[in-house]
């Protein structure tokens, strides 16, 4: 698949709304991540991140550029577009927005809006070292290929509660990143029923 075949597969693609797990808090507060994307030596390649071990959040973790929705954002496009830059320094102007995502809830109380854009330039990478320890690729097509994501259901309260792992090499991409990954390519090959199905 190439930028072009992106555009109007994602553009076709019927967002459905997800089926929300249980045990998500009453009080969700908002956030944004960017999906972007860029040709690279193995095709269209989606840009991640790996989180410093230091943090207390999430440590080590692969995830998009993204955080929570400032009061100076004027949408959840602009923290989107002003994370990245803040974390890997993607200019917000090199980004062609294709639109969003379903919201995703976290057990962990945040309301996600997963941004979709292509890199229009190649750029200088300059990663915050309080908030990334490494940027990656993985090709799409890997990611599009059914049988390399996995959803499994671990129970958390006495409820059965699904996580999605994608391994890469000696990277594994789990949790919010790896379904959000998921919904993305359900939605692109137009499978409805993987979309729905979470539960």
């Amino acid at each position: 698949m190439d930028l072009t075949e992106l555009r109007w597969r994602f553009g076709l693609g019927i967002a459905a709304p997800l089926r929300q797990p249980p045990g998500i808090p009453l009080k969700l507060r908002n956030a944004a991540v960017l999906m972007a994307f860029q040709t690279g030596p193995k095709g269209v390649e989606l840009l991640l991140t790996q989180r410093p071990r230091h943090l207390k959040a999430h440590p080590g973790q692969v995830s998009f550029p993204g955080g929570k929705q400032e009061r100076q954002d004027k949408s959840l496009l602009e923290t989107a577009l002003r994370e990245a830059e803040e974390e890997i320094g993607l200019p917000a102007n090199n980004v062609e927005l294709l639109g969003t995502l379903p919201q995703h809830h976290t057990i962990t109380g945040f309301n996600i809006t997963p941004v979709v854009g292509i890199v229009q330039r190649p750029f200088n990478i300059c990663l915050n070292p309080g908030e990334v320890s490494a940027l990656f690729t993985v090709p799409l097509d890997y990611l599009l290929q059914p049988n390399n994501r996995h959803v499994m259901l671990i129970q958390r309260r006495q409820q059965p509660h699904p996580v999605t792992f994608i391994p890469y090499g000696d990277r594994l991409i789990w949790g919010a990143t790896a379904a959000i990954i998921d919904t993305f390519c359900a939605i692109v090959s137009h499978d409805i029923q993987r979309i729905t199905k979470r539960k």
